[in-house]
This record gives C-alpha cells, sequence and structure tokens, in this order.
C-alpha cells in the first residue's frame, strides 16, 4: 500500500468510527426520552462540556448566549457559521450526545430553513431547537401557524438525511413578554402535532403550569428549563412527569457572577479578597488532563 492509500484509508477508518459513534450518541439520546427524567445541563465552552460530561451527566446541550457571552457578543447576535462551527466542536470533544440551541434556524425562508437543518445535523448534534421568537419586540412571536409549519419543514429535513435527530420546539412567550400560558398550551400542542419529537416553554415556574404542559403535549416529551434558584428539585420535576431538564445560560451567568464580582472588588476597591484558590491550578490541570 502506498503512503497515499495508507493516509486515504485511515482517514476512511476514522470517518467511519466517527459516524459510528455520533449514530451510537444519537440512539442513546433519543432513548433518554423514552422514559425517565434526565437533566441536560449547558456549557458554553469546551472546557466546561468536558468537565459536565466528567461529572456523568448523559447528554449536554448548547447554549447560545452562554456561547455568545464568551465570544464577546450578546445574545442572538452570532452567525450560523459560528454557531456550527461551536457545535462541531462540542460534538468532537465529549463522548456523550449534544442537543444545540438553534435559536432561529438562522432562516427566513423555507429553503434557508431546509439547509439550516442539513447543516446542524452535519455537525453530529443528536438533536436541536427551533424557537418561535422573531427578534422583533413589536411582534416577539410568529403566527401558530407559521411556527407549527416551521417544525414540519424542520421534520420533514430531517427525515430526508434519514438520521435520527430529536426535534424540540420552543414556545417563547415568556421569554419574550407574552406570558399568555394558553397560547403557550396552543402553540406546543401544534407543534407536537407538527412533528416536534420534545416540547419545550423555557420561563415556566410553578409546578401547576408545567404538569399542565405535560398533560397537553403527552406522550411527547416535555423539557423544563431551571435556569434560576429553584425549590423544584429533579425529583419534583420527574414527579410532574417532565422528561428533560435544562439550565440555559444559568451555568455561564454562575460564572459570570463570580468573575464580576472578584474583578469589581479589584477596580472598585483594590481589593483581592473576592478572589479564589479552590479549585486549584493543579485540580483544574488533573480535570481537563
Amino acid at each position: 500500500m502506498s503512503r497515499l492509500n495508507y493516509f486515504v484509508h485511515g482517514a476512511e477508518i476514522a470517518n467511519q468510527a466517527i459516524e459510528q459513534s455520533v449514530a451510537q450518541r444519537r440512539k442513546a439520546f433519543r432513548a433518554l426520552h423514552n422514559q425517565g427524567c434526565f437533566v441536560v445541563p449547558n456549557p458554553w465552552d469546551i472546557g466546561s462540556a468536558k468537565l459536565l460530561a466528567g461529572m456523568g451527566f448523559k447528554a449536554l446541550a448548547s447554549s447560545s448566549a452562554g456561547y455568545a457571552w464568551s465570544q464577546g457578543q450578546a445574545d442572538g447576535t452570532l452567525s450560523r457559521d459560528d454557531v456550527l462551527e461551536h457545535l462541531r466542536h462540542l460534538v468532537m470533544c465529549v463522548d456523550v450526545p449534544i442537543n444545540a440551541d438553534f435559536e432561529r434556524g438562522f432562516a427566513s425562508s423555507t429553503a434557508q430553513l431546509e439547509e439550516s437543518v442539513r447543516l446542524v445535523i452535519e455537525t453530529g448534534v443528536a438533536g436541536f431547537s427551533l424557537e418561535d421568537a422573531t427578534g422583533d419586540p413589536a411582534t416577539p412571536l410568529m403566527p401558530i401557524e407559521e411556527a407549527a409549519d416551521r417544525i414540519r419543514v424542520a421534520r420533514a429535513a430531517i427525515e430526508e438525511t434519514g438520521q435520527d435527530v430529536v426535534l424540540v420546539g420552543r414556545a417563547e412567550n415568556f421569554f419574550v413578554g407574552v406570558p399568555d400560558f394558553d397560547d403557550v398550551i396552543a402553540r406546543l400542542t401544534a407543534y407536537a402535532e407538527a412533528g416536534a419529537d420534545c416540547l419545550y416553554a423555557p420561563g415556566l415556574r410553578s409546578a401547576e403550569q408545567i404538569q399542565a404542559v405535560v398533560s397537553a403535549v403527552a406522550p411527547k416529551p416535555v423539557n423544563v428549563l431551571i435556569g434560576w434558584n429553584s425549590p423544584l428539585t429533579v425529583r419534583n420535576l420527574a414527579a410532574l412527569g417532565v422528561r428533560r431538564i435544562s439550565v440555559g445560560g444559568a451555568l455561564a451567568r454562575t460564572a459570570w457572577n463570580g468573575f464580576l464580582n472578584a474583578a469589581r472588588q479589584i477596580a472598585e476597591h483594590g481589593r483581592f479578597d473576592g478572589l479564589t484558590d479552590d479549585p486549584s491550578g493543579t485540580e483544574m490541570n488533573r480535570l481537563l488532563g
């Protein structure tokens, strides 16, 4: 075998191994949604992803906000290419399934959405979410029919790839200042009927609301966001019928909180007592080594 053929053959074997790993992770991710309740925490960079995977979490989800902040930008301002590259890095750096926070799909037309779905699947993610927010404060939510049609387009695009990727339909009411709970239920029900595998309305806080959403879209699984100091526990949420729990940008905000508090102490008071040596540099090197 020539040197060129040797490297080509080696690359083919490596690609086959990657494809097999991605397929296995997608199968495992699908199975997680079928029974029980699992937490899918949200890293914002490679280091946080490695640490979370090392703690034994069975899946991770990207955070559009957390990653944008790490790049010195506001949430929602990164390009599709930026996000896709970030997702590829997450998929390659850990062995657990990755769910993508794919915002509005970076698409204003059916053709663009189909292309975006194909591209996000090519990163190796096991699932991705589509939001129904418009980004326009005057009309912050898409009409239900339009948003449901986008779910249908995404579902068809997934099926065309032949890949088993979980599609999450998101109702953004509480995040965009339209806290109409009846509308939330109507939206999630429509997205379930349009082909979403999992339903998600970030901002639900009460057990009553959560249980109502679970009942409305049953038997499809529901993701609940706990992105604040909440009295609800994993056990509480599991008892309500929740299958999946995410934390959004909360872990990133928690990290930024420690950074800002310590930096402000230095900048405003000339004090260094906000710094910590726990974990030590040695421990971080061990964890990430």
